[in-house]
C-alpha cells in the first residue's frame, strides 16, 4: 500500500478543504491516491471531517493576510520541508498564497505542481491605489512561482487572457479550464418551486465587503421595500474586519426596522436557499466562479449578478436571471423589480438555473476533468 502516489492539496483555510474541495478529495482517495490536506490550522471538527474523507491533515505556517518577506520565506521553507518529508508526488494548490508559496516550495523540491486560479480578488479590481499596487506585486509573485508548473487551471477565460496579456504565463504553458469548484447536485437539491404566498424574497450569501456588492443590495432593498412592503431581503454572512467591510451597525439597524432580514453567518445554506425566490450577488470583486451562485443555480433560483469575469459564466441573460453592469444601483433595482412585477417568471427561470447547473457545473463532471489532468501527470501510461 506504500506505493500509492501522494498528493498534497494546499489551501489557506481548513473549512475550504471540506466545503470547496471535499468532493474532490473523496475522488482522489477513490482513485487510489494518498491525500494530504494542507491548511494553516485545523479546528477539531474539520480534522474529524477530513480524516473521515480519507485525507491526512497537515498544518503549515501561513500569515493569511498582509505581506511580510520573512513570514513568506518561513512559509516557503515550511512547505518545502513538508513536501520532502512526506514524499509528495504532486502539489495541488488553490487561492493566491498557497498557489504562489506552494509552487515555489514544490519547484525547489522538483515536485510537479497543478495550480488552480480561483479568481483574482480585490487586488485585480484596479479600483484603488492599494489594489493597483497589490496587483503589480501579485503579478511579479505569480511570474516567479507558476511558470514551471505542470498545469495551471483557470475558472474563466478572462483570467487566462489577463495572465497572457500581463505575461505572467506564456501561451506555451499547459492550461486547463473548469467551471469553478462545481456544485454537489445531491447536496443542493432542486427546490419545490411553488411559492403560494404573495411574498417575494431575495437572498444574498456573501462576504460582507463592499466589493461583493452588499452595499448595493442594501440600498436596493431600502428603495424597493417602500414600494413593495411585503418583499423580503435576506442577508447571510459574517461581519468582517476588512477596511471595506459593511458596517454591522447598519446591518442591524436595517434588520431592526424590517428592511432586511439579517441572519449572520449560517452553516445550513441549502435550507435558506430553499425558502427564498431569487439569489442576488452584485459583486465587482474579481471572482473565479462564485460558489454561492453555483449553489443557488443547483437549488433552482433565478440569479441576478454582474456582467464580470466568473459571474457572467453562470447566467444566460433573461433565461435564468439577469446580468447587470457592476456598481449600477439603478440596474440592480430594475432587475430585482422585474421579479416583483413578474412573479410567474421565477419558476421558469429557476428551472433553467437547475438545468444549467446540471449541464455545466456538476461537481462530478468537474472532478473528473481534474482527475484526468492529474492522472496525465502522475500516471501518463494509464491515464484515461
Amino acid at each position: 500500500m506504500n506505493n500509492k502516489k501522494r498528493i498534497l492539496v494546499l489551501s489557506s483555510l481548513d473549512h475550504s478543504l471540506i466545503n470547496f474541495r471535499g468532493d474532490f478529495i473523496k475522488s482522489l482517495v477513490k482513485e487510489g491516491y494518498k491525500v494530504y490536506a494542507g491548511a494553516p490550522e485545523f479546528g477539531e471538527q474539520k480534522l474529524k471531517e477530513l480524516k473521515a474523507l480519507g485525507a491526512i491533515p497537515v498544518s503549515y505556517y501561513l500569515q493569511r493576510t498582509g505581506l511580510n518577506p520573512f513570514n513568506d520565506l518561513k512559509t516557503i521553507f515550511n512547505l518545502k520541508k513538508i513536501i520532502k518529508e512526506n514524499n509528495i508526488d504532486l502539489v495541488y494548490s488553490y487561492t493566491v498564497k498557497p498557489v504562489i508559496y506552494g509552487s515555489i516550495a514544490a519547484n525547489m523540491n522538483k515536485t510537479p505542481v497543478v495550480s488552480l486560479i480561483t479568481g483574482l480578488g480585490f487586488a485585480f479590481t484596479g479600483l484603488t491605489f492599494k489594489a493597483r499596487t497589490l496587483q503589480r506585486l501579485n503579478e511579479f509573485l505569480y511570474k516567479l512561482s507558476i511558470r514551471k508548473n505542470k498545469t495551471i487551471i483557470f475558472q474563466n477565460s478572462d483570467d487566462y487572457q489577463l495572465f497572457l496579456d500581463r505575461k505572467i504565463i506564456s501561451k506555451h504553458q499547459k492550461v486547463g479550464f473548469v467551471g469553478g469548484s462545481g456544485v454537489n447536485l445531491e447536496q443542493f437539491k432542486t427546490r419545490v418551486n411553488e411559492n403560494s404566498t404573495d411574498v417575494i424574497s431575495f437572498i444574498i450569501v456573501s462576504r460582507l465587503i463592499k466589493e461583493k456588492g452588499i452595499e448595493l443590495y442594501l440600498n436596493a432593498a431600502q428603495t424597493l421595500k417602500v414600494k413593495y412592503p411585503k418583499a423580503e431581503f435576506h442577508v447571510i454572512g459574517a461581519p468582517e474586519n476588512s477596511p471595506s467591510a459593511v458596517d454591522s451597525k447598519k446591518l442591524n439597524m436595517l434588520n431592526d426596522d424590517g428592511t432586511i432580514v439579517y441572519h449572520g453567518p449560517q452553516n445550513n445554506i441549502p435550507q435558506h436557499l430553499y425558502k427564498r425566490d431569487i439569489f442576488v450577488l452584485p459583486t465587482y470583486y474579481r471572482e473565479g466562479v462564485p460558489r454561492s451562485i453555483l449553489e443557488a443555480l443547483s437549488v433552482g433560483l433565478p440569479v441576478i449578478t454582474t456582467n464580470t469575469p466568473g459571474c457572467k459564466e453562470t447566467v444566460i441573460n433573461k433565461k435564468n436571471g439577469f446580468l447587470i453592469e457592476p456598481q449600477n444601483l439603478d440596474k440592480l433595482i430594475e432587475a430585482m423589480e422585474y421579479f416583483l412585477i413578474n412573479k410567474e417568471s421565477i419558476k421558469e427561470m429557476g428551472i433553467n438555473s437547475r438545468n444549467y447547473a446540471k449541464e455545466k457545473f456538476d461537481v462530478n463532471i468537474i472532478n473528473k476533468n481534474l482527475l484526468k489532468m492529474i492522472n496525465n501527470i502522475l500516471n501518463p501510461t494509464t491515464a484515461h
